[in-house]
């Protein structure tokens, strides 16, 4: 099992969603914005109490959680 130094998940901090640890910032928040087309001094500048790696982190968490999941994907005509 892979460990995690800035995100952590505890059910009495937004519901048990991952956040990045110390604040109430969501994974998910996170890579919304970098989907939405925020850059990572936008997301800073929204959240001054993050660092660079924290986004970092999060982005890697999100891979890893990927990496682990069986993903169906629908081809058109197959």
């Amino acid at each position: 099992m892979k460990t995690y130094t800035r995100i952590t998940v505890d059910p009495a901090v937004m519901v048990g969603k991952p956040v990045i640890k110390g604040t109430r910032v969501t994974v998910e928040s996170i890579l919304r914005k970098l989907g939405a087309g925020w850059d990572i001094p936008t997301i800073l500048d929204a959240y001054p109490h993050l660092q660079p790696n924290d986004v970092y982190a999060a982005v890697q968490y999100a891979a890893d959680v990927v990496a682990m999941e069986d993903i169906e994907i629908a081809y058109p005509n197959s």
